[in-house]
């Protein structure tokens, strides 16, 4: 099973949205590792695989193509924990921006971010989604929850940003543009959020210097715990989708582990994974997101992913997949 988890926080609201539609819990607990305990077998975080059966059946037992931005919506600095209480001490936005992209594997340890500024704007772009849920599952999640935050944590009910999404804009757009805001722009090449760069001064009214380090403390000890509860596999897996596009060698990921090659290998023989495995996944991974999401050619994506030969690229993704590009991308 995946170390990969989620805040529990996440998963209580969300079982509170489906059961106020009149749905029952154990219709939405069903297939989990909880459809036995109840949620009082939920702890501090809930696995990924528990985390994913529960939105398929949220979205099953509801029939609601918003789900996910009406849970983003819900998701306000309280039900971040100590990284919400964190951002509340801070400075400014900038500060605020610091503590995600140090963090923000507390709330979703698959969610991968990268910030950087472009002439006037800042760009947070979104390099992985959440957990293996729909790609506009994701997109509504994050996007619902980060706005909502912001909201919150700036005293900016009205608070609008640019918000790209990487795919057609759906039936309920509506809905994107009431709760977002107008600011929404569909079948972009990659998933990012842009504002002015000058808003990075923008002060947080509670803002706490004393408390900031104590809590900025806390978050840097449960990331620490958290990411020495994962496996190798794991940690493999979470380095090489940062590092997108370089696809280090097996020494080279060793290393950025503190571990030998030998014991390296070992430890993956021990978790019954292999280092080419794990690449493979990763590639799976980026060039399907490259397929569905964007226009690139098939050679510009077999380049990304670490293939000189479009025709290599093509053969080694029907074995990974059992499927050919094309018919990725054709949906």
């Amino acid at each position: 099973m995946s170390n990969t988890t989620t805040p529990a926080q996440y998963i209580l609201i969300l079982i509170d949205m489906v059961e106020s539609q009149d749905c029952t819990r154990k219709s939405l607990l069903a297939g989990t590792t909880l459809a036995k305990s109840g949620i009082s077998g939920i702890g501090a975080r809930i696995n990924d695989e528990d985390f994913n059966k529960l939105v398929a059946n949220a979205q099953a037992l509801t029939g609601d193509p918003a789900l996910g931005l009406k849970l983003g919506m819900r998701l306000h600095l309280s039900a971040h924990a100590i990284l919400g209480q964190a951002f509340m001490t801070c400075r400014d936005l900038a500060q605020v921006m610091d503590l995600l992209l140090k963090y923000h594997h507390l709330l979703a340890s698959r969610l991968q971010l990268e910030l950087e500024t472009i002439g006037e704007q800042c760009v947070l772009t979104l390099v992985s989604t959440p957990s293996d849920v729909s790609v506009e599952f994701g997109y509504e999640l994050l996007y619902g929850a980060f706005i909502n935050t912001l909201r919150g944590l700036l005293n900016a009910p009205d608070l609008c940003l640019r918000m790209e999404l990487p795919y057609p804009e759906p039936a309920h757009s509506s809905f994107y543009y009431e709760t977002l805001g107008k600011e929404v722009y569909f079948n972009c090449v990659r998933g990012r959020i842009l504002f002015h760069r000058d808003q990075l001064d923008t002060p947080v009214p509670s803002s706490n210097p004393v408390l900031r380090n104590l809590y900025e403390a806390e978050c840097a000890r449960l990331l620490a715990d958290l990411e020495e509860e994962s496996s190798v596999a794991e940690q493999t897996l979470r380095l090489l989708r940062k590092l997108e596009g370089q696809y280090p060698q097996m020494p080279q990921i060793a290393n950025m582990l503190n571990l030998s090659p030998r014991t390296y290998r070992r430890r993956l023989d021990e978790e019954q994974q292999s280092f080419q495995q794990l690449l493979d996944q990763v590639r799976v991974e980026h060039a399907t997101r490259y397929l569905q999401n964007t226009r690139l050619s098939l050679s510009s994506i077999a380049y990304k992913i670490g293939f000189s030969d479009p025709s290599n690229f093509r053969r080694a993704y029907l074995k990974w997949t059992g499927m050919t590009p094309g018919e990725i991308r054709r949906g």
